[in-house]
């Protein structure tokens, strides 16, 4: 599968935040966008899953224009930069909601065991975060697209999802 986006602009407050980017990606590669902090990387990302409407874009899939958001063609996937699910909602919810097992993860994670009964709130930023990009990585999903993966999370734990 190759996703295209061409031609993307993005304003805000009449200030130019993207102008004329393109980006091409293939299933099987992994892309990744550098830039200065407030460049536009996670613009860009949420232009493409379709969370975020651009002055202008043009978006195809298998050589064929996009119309809809990505996210509604059910093949894709989008950690944002912030948190993913709520706070309030129960670890173990998260995984049932997902469809994933918990104890497949705590074979990663040993230190993970006792949080199966917390809410999300009840971990650090950084656990959050490992949990988070945890879950989005085992969706099954032709394209997954990842804002900032591994901030906040220590280093051991990067390893392991690497």
């Amino acid at each position: 599968m190759t996703i295209e986006l061409d031609s993307v602009e993005l304003n805000f407050n009449n200030r130019r935040i993207l102008y004329g980017v393109y980006l091409k990606a293939e299933t099987g590669s992994i892309v990744g966008l550098l830039g200065r902090n407030g460049s536009g990387k996670s613009c860009l990302l949420q232009i493409l899953f379709g969370s975020l409407q651009a002055k202008y874009k043009f978006i195809k899939l298998n050589g064929k224009p996009l119309l809809k958001p990505l996210y509604a063609e059910g093949n894709s996937v989008y950690l944002p930069q912030h948190n993913l699910a709520p706070s309030q909602l129960k670890i173990r919810t998260l995984f049932k909601l997902l469809r994933l097992d918990w104890n497949a993860f705590v074979d990663y994670f040993e230190n993970f065991a006792h949080y199966n009964n917390s809410k999300l709130d009840a971990l650090s930023g950084g656990e959050r975060r490992v949990v988070e990009t945890f879950v989005v990585l085992k969706q099954q999903s032709a394209i997954i697209l990842l804002d900032e993966p591994f901030s906040n999370i220590a280093p051991l734990y990067v390893e392991k999802m690497k």
